[in-house]
This record gives structure tokens, sequence and C-alpha cells, in this order.
């Protein structure tokens, strides 16, 4: 994962973004038991089953971090982007004109269901796309080190895993990218 470049404008709104590493989390297990049931139905492969637990998932969250509901999709197999020297897949996205997130739970290739923890990995971090604009206020949502921060703890809680510390290295052009080696060892 590669951070975002600092941007010339709304400069402090992107420092106070990488400055907030943490999240509060609700502390009932729900969002546990909600994990469990979005797995449940990836490994059924049922869709109408994800999109109910996937809506259980985001009313949940939008009630305890006291923020509008957010719209969303659960769509079949990721767009695949082809270029003469590379590839890339969209996992997911989120528009914040139309508070609309969109996940896909099928493999660009294959057409195979996903996994489940990049399924919720990238719900989770959607989501927090959402909270940047609707809970922190800023002007945009930046891939700053807090912004992953605060997506893997609200994964972590969700799938009932121990976070890992992470560890980043920073690379050209005031961006950073994570040290996996340091951090797998970490946890």
């Amino acid at each position: 994962m590669l951070t975002d470049a600092p941007p010339r404008k709304n400069r402090a709104g992107f420092l106070e973004s990488d400055r907030i590493r943490t999240l509060d989390l609700p502390q009932n297990g729900c969002l546990l038991a909600i994990g469990r049931s979005i797995e449940s139905a990836m490994k059924a492969a049922t869709s109408p089953d994800v999109r109910r637990a996937c809506a259980e998932f985001l009313e949940t969250t939008s009630r305890f971090y006291k923020v509008r509901d957010c719209g969303f999709r659960v769509l079949a197999a990721r767009p695949l982007r082809v270029r003469e020297q590379w590839t890339s897949e969209l996992f997911g996205d989120y528009s914040p004109e139309s508070m609309m997130i969109r996940v896909w739970m099928r493999t660009a290739v294959r057409k195979e269901i996903t996994s489940f923890g990049t399924f919720l990995s990238t719900l989770c971090h959607e989501f927090c796309h959402h909270l940047d604009f609707q809970r922190f206020r800023f002007p945009d949502s930046w891939h700053t080190r807090g912004f992953y921060q605060r997506a893997a703890l609200l994964y972590h809680y969700a799938r009932g895993t121990q976070p890992k510390k992470l560890f980043w290295v920073p690379v050209a052009g005031g961006r950073w990218r994570i040290d996996w080696p340091r951090t797998n060892r970490s946890g």
C-alpha cells in the first residue's frame, strides 16, 4: 500500500488525516457477528445474502459513528484495466457526491468469489472514505498513513483478528509505503 502525495491545496486536512490513526470501535461484538454473516454468505456464494449482510454492516457502523447512511452495491466481477506494461483490478470505490460504496464480489479474470478477507477489507476501506467526509469533514479522502490505520482497525475488529502495527518507509514525493516484512514480523 502506498499513500497519496501531500496535496498543494487542503494540506492541513491531509496532515490531520495522517495524524488520526485510531477509531473508536463498538464494544458490543455486533460487527464481529455481522462479519461472520458476510463470510458465511460469501462461502455460500449467495449475492442477496452478501448484500443483506453488507447492508447490516454499513447501517450498524453508520449508526455507531453517527453519520448518514451511505448507499452501496455489491457487484459481480471486478473491472480489469489492461495496459501495455501493467494491469489493475478495481476492488471497490466510494463516491462522496452520491455517498455510494461499490464493492466487487468476484475476481476479474476467473470470476471466482473473492476471498472473505479481501472483500471485508475493501468494504471497511470504502466505509472509511465515507467517514472521512461525513465524520471528520475532510474536503477530500486521502490515502494517508492514518487512513490506512483506521481502515485496518475497523477490518481487524470486524474480522476478530489482532491488528498489526503498520511500519512505514518513506518513498519519493512525500509518499509512504508499508514495510510488509517488518509489519508482519511485529504481529
